[in-house]
């Protein structure tokens, strides 16, 4: 919960602006401003004071104990100009919830923490737990000493300015091991511990187990990723306290899938009880992975049968590719999405000039590998088997990435074994659409008239479809020096079934500085003004031109109404 803190009117205008904006993340507190302060310090994780810089410092000063638990504060002046990450920028989240303050205040986020101020990642916002040194290590980062990264298991982190040797080193384990001098580790939640109990348990049993499973195999429980186990035991309260208090959560299976799981320790017993015959070597092997610690059972100091098993599986990091649309070419365009992910990325693949576009972007030691046009499926080639060795990656195309841009090849690329996200972005038709006024407010279709991958005989095929169903048609690649009849044929068949005084609009570089649009109709376009950094918007039988925009209704009732 977010606490929101204001003295005048002016203040209070601008906290009410993010009390309606985020009603089930705010709560507004009232009355005098010392012992709101107090109030929303102890009950929430973040706070929002719309008050003076020094007025908020000695108001949470006497508060502070610890930066590991202490909330996030973010001091907004009154004239709502910036959103300061005062205290906790990392461990709170201030400076995270400065830049969304700022984006919906119009406020100007100011971040004064060291590494985020140059664009280093903080080693205590990765994710994972860290231990040892991490204020030496990150400031010898930041005054670019040498930090060499040792990293015992393969994990997608974000790019650090690392070198092979270092006096100063991060190290990425999950081996129960102590960070030596000047140096910090990193716990990747690497290990899965799959549980099976016996009905009524105790926690004790099964907590003492997980924990000496992993303390005898030498592994650390803050990489800790989950419990595993057989759906039978979703309920299992020994089960669901030990994963609660382990901080971790509990992850089921059905005993149909781990019944297909080969393990090295097959029973009866939960054959019988829960119909598999493994339930902890099989829940922690289901997803893959290497068996550190085959099935153990439990054991009870009052002599009784064990109640408890349990088995450890370290799984791989799994690497990760983002497919990032940037929009149509606005700096403005490119959404907070993309640039989180761009700036998490360790490898950037993209086409030349889009990488020359976000490259301010990127994080200090972010590998670039660009190449030019007609590379396509190569990048996405090269994306994919980076992600493979358990990098994170950012695959980059204009518009959104998955109209007529990378996702496509580089998906037919990857398999189940990396992580894909997918990034939206503003696609070219959508930009020209606001440019032009509401022409796709109805049915449209967008046809690439491109015919290097797809016969001229389909993309015919698609334009009758489109004009005998009456879609607003957007047109991508319409014409190249090359390619310079295909966009009038495909007019010509548009026209046999519309008027010629059908509006279209042609939308060149859609947002970049030097764009360019008209509209005009279908018997006055003149195809040789259209080029590939065009796109073309045909209207349907309803579309009209209304002070000098394009407009297709919501409905034909306007149709009906000229009748």
């Amino acid at each position: 919960m977010i606490g929101l803190i204001s003295a005048t009117a002016a203040g209070a205008a601008a906290r009410d602006r993010l009390a309606a904006a985020w009603p089930e993340r705010t709560r507004v507190y009232e009355g005098p401003v010392r012992d709101a302060v107090r109030a929303a310090f102890a009950e929430c994780e973040q706070l929002v004071c719309f008050l003076a810089a020094g007025a908020v410092v000695r108001l949470v000063a006497p508060l502070l104990e610890d930066k590991a638990t202490d909330p996030g504060v973010v001091c907004v002046d009154e004239g709502g100009r910036f959103a300061v990450s005062l205290v906790g920028g990392h461990g709170g989240g201030a400076n995270e919830l400065a830049g969304e303050v700022g984006e919906l205040l119009g406020a100007t986020p100011v971040v004064t923490t060291a590494t985020d101020a140059v664009g280093v990642p903080g080693l205590d916002t990765l994710g994972m737990p860290v231990e040892g040194d991490v204020a030496g290590v990150s400031r010898a980062l930041l005054d670019g000493e040498p930090v060499a990264l040792h990293a015992e298991l393969a994990w997608p982190l974000p790019p650090l300015p690392v070198s092979a040797e270092g006096s100063y080193t991060i190290r990425l384990s999950d081996r129960l091991t102590d960070p030596a001098e000047h140096e910090v580790v990193l716990r990747p939640p690497s290990l899965v511990v799959g549980v099976g109990a016996s009905k009524g348990a105790p926690v004790d049993e099964v907590l003492e187990l997980v924990e000496g499973a992993l303390r005898d195999a030498g592994l650390s429980a803050k990489s800790l990723a989950e419990l595993a186990t057989v759906d039978a035991k979703a309920g299992e309260p020994g089960i669901v306290e030990a994963a609660a208090r382990l901080v971790v959560p509990l992850v089921t299976y059905s005993a149909e899938e781990l019944a297909k799981v080969e393990v090295p320790n097959p029973s009866d017993a939960p054959l019988a009880a829960v119909g598999t015959p493994s339930v902890a070597e099989a829940a922690a092997l289901v997803r893959g992975g290497e068996l550190l610690v085959p099935k153990r059972k439990s054991a009870r100091a009052d002599g009784h049968a064990s109640m408890a098993t349990c088995a450890v599986v370290r799984r791989p990091g799994r690497g990760r590719l983002a497919v990032v649309g940037l929009g149509p070419g606005a700096r403005d365009l490119v959404t907070p999405r993309a640039t989180a992910e761009l700036r998490r990325a360790s490898v950037l693949v993209g086409l030349d000039q889009y990488v020359d576009q976000i490259r301010d972007l990127l994080r200090p030691g972010t590998l670039i590998l660009e190449s030019g046009l007609g590379a396509e499926e190569e990048r996405a080639r090269t994306a994919v088997a980076e992600a493979r060795k358990g990098q994170a990656v950012a695959l980059i195309g204009s518009g959104d990435a998955g109209v007529y841009a990378m996702a496509s090849p580089a998906l037919a690329e990857a398999s189940d074994d990396i992580d894909v996200i997918g990034v939206p972005g503003v696609t070219a038709a959508l930009a020209a659409g606001a440019i032009l006024g509401a022409p796709l407010g109805h049915d449209h279709v967008s046809i690439s008239l491109s015919d290097l991958h797809t016969p001229w005989e389909v993309i015919e095929r698609r334009v009758r479809a489109a004009a005998e169903a009456d879609l607003v048609v957007t047109f991508y690649n319409p014409r190249s020096r090359g390619r310079d009849w295909q966009l009038p044929k495909a007019l010509a068949i548009l026209a046999g079934h519309r008027e010629a005084g059908t509006p279209v609009g042609v939308v060149r570089n859609a947002s970049r500085p030097d764009e360019s649009s008209q509209v005009t109709d279908l018997a006055s376009l003149d195809p040789a003004t259209v080029d590939m950094m065009t796109v073309v918007t045909v209207g349907n039988t309803a579309t009209r031109e209304i002070a000098g925009r394009m407009v297709t209704p919501r409905g034909y009732r306007w149709q009906e109404d000229a009748k």
